[in-house]
């Protein structure tokens, strides 16, 4: 069992696997490092069990594992974990979910 399946992210944190930058376009062309841009996708890997309310009860995540987000162009905590990089977001960070 891997490291990444094990981890529980605690609350509402979610933690994103972020899509690869495109470095090559549909022709081939090679982009360089900066016109590529920033990658603002990605996919939920684990997530918490939820925030809690003022009485205690666990508001539950409105994400799954699996699905498609868009992240914001800052914040979040990067975490590398089996030599892949990860980011940890708090669910109300995230911008939308894309199906």
């Amino acid at each position: 069992m891997s490291l990444v399946s094990r981890l529980r992210p605690l609350f509402d944190r979610v933690l994103v696997m972020k899509a690869e930058k495109v470095t090559t376009t549909k022709g081939g062309i090679v982009l360089p490092e900066k016109a590529a841009g920033k990658v603002l996708e990605g996919t939920v890997v684990a997530i918490g069990p939820g925030a809690r309310s003022k009485d205690g009860d666990f508001i539950p995540p409105t994400l799954k594992v699996g699905d498609k987000v868009l992240l914001p162009e800052y914040g979040g905590t990067k975490v590398e974990l089996e030599e892949k990089e990860y980011h940890l977001f708090r669910e109300h960070d995230l911008l939308a979910k894309l199906e």
